[in-house]
């Protein structure tokens, strides 16, 4: 156990023996700061992880077989009520669904949650950009990781800076929004654009699209990161969901100070 853990435990203690905590806000810290785990043949599954930090512990399939995706989601169902896979081969969706019912699928952005139906909250809205059509899979990765959370999303797609009036013709809408996630490939420019146009936190995501001279995303990763709109977060190529936890903390912290 950490020393900055064992000082906040203390520091719970001493508030509920001063009664400035009581016993449910305890217990409720207390669950957040340490967590449990749930083991199965292949995997230690962190149940705690969704009261510790706000986001659920999520399967990460790829390189897994589609059994072990099946037992660890199947746990996480069991256990949490909910459950969500990313990065779904064709063979682990259909073993999925041949498991588990109510499920909810998006094959393009190779998701599946349970339950099927998303929950909704108030917590905050994004705006998912995404450049172009190629771009869609991550863009869909991040908005259906936050719909999973209960936060609203409002997509704008194909809205690259080739055709610029796009994005403009939509910036007003785009403004409304909490948090903005864009998702771009190829030179990797739209985030900086959006950055110098909204006051709200911005996540970028570098896509693996373009010709050659990309480099699978290196040439937009590295765009993003020298981009002139400072302030801009940037997450690793084609990390959507990354990019969805990012912005679903972000309303959290927000959440928390209105309330």
């Amino acid at each position: 156990m950490s020393d900055l853990l064992r000082e906040r435990i203390k520091h719970l203690l001493s508030g509920f023996q001063s009664q400035t905590i009581d016993a449910g806000s305890l217990e409720d810290e207390l669950t957040a700061l340490i967590g449990s785990e749930l083991e199965t043949s292949d995997a230690l599954i962190d149940v705690g992880r969704e009261a510790r930090l706000g986001f659920g512990e999520a399967i990460y399939a790829a390189g897994k077989t589609p059994a072990q995706v099946v037992g660890i989601f199947q746990a996480l169902r069991d256990t949490c009520g909910r459950a969500l896979a990313t990065r779904c081969s064709p063979e682990t969706i259909a073993a999925l669904r041949d498991g588990i019912s109510d499920l909810g699928v998006d094959e393009r952005a190779r998701l599946v949650w349970f339950p099927g139906v998303h929950p909704s909250n108030s917590v905050g809205k994004v705006a998912v950009l995404a450049a172009g059509t190629s771009d869609l899979p991550i863009a869909e990765e991040a908005a259906g990781t936050l719909a999973f959370a209960g936060i609203g999303v409002e997509r704008f797609f194909d809205v690259g800076i080739a055709g610029i009036h796009r994005l403009l013709g939509r910036i007003d809408k785009i403004r409304k929004a909490d948090v903005v996630i864009v998702v771009a490939g190829m030179e990797g420019a739209l985030p900086s654009v959006v950055g110098g146009l909204v006051g709200m936190p911005v996540i970028a995501v570098p896509t693996s699209v373009g010709y050659g001279a990309s480099f699978q995303g290196l040439a937009a990763l590295l765009a993003m990161l020298n981009g002139c709109s400072a302030g801009i977060t940037v997450v690793n190529i084609d990390n959507g969901f990354g990019a969805a936890v990012a912005a679903a903390r972000i309303l959290k912290t927000i959440s928390r100070s209105l309330s």
